[in-house]
């Protein structure tokens, strides 16, 4: 199967295996929420940084 596509027999299997997470047969976190929560971790990042800006003008204040 792996040479019909013409890649590795492991990259079949990662496929597959994601393929199986987001459909929900297997247990994982699947594509959608590894991109939600990628999402929610730089907007996390963004708001603490925010937070110490203002931080440091309040204590110049």
């Amino acid at each position: 199967m792996a040479a019909d596509f013409g890649v590795h027999p492991t990259t079949v299997w990662k496929w597959m295996r994601g393929a199986d997470i987001d459909d929900g047969t297997k247990p994982a976190t699947t594509s959608q929420e590894s991109a939600e929560l990628r999402e929610a971790r730089r907007q996390i990042k963004l708001l603490e940084q925010g937070n110490e800006v203002l931080r440091q003008a309040a204590a110049r204040s």
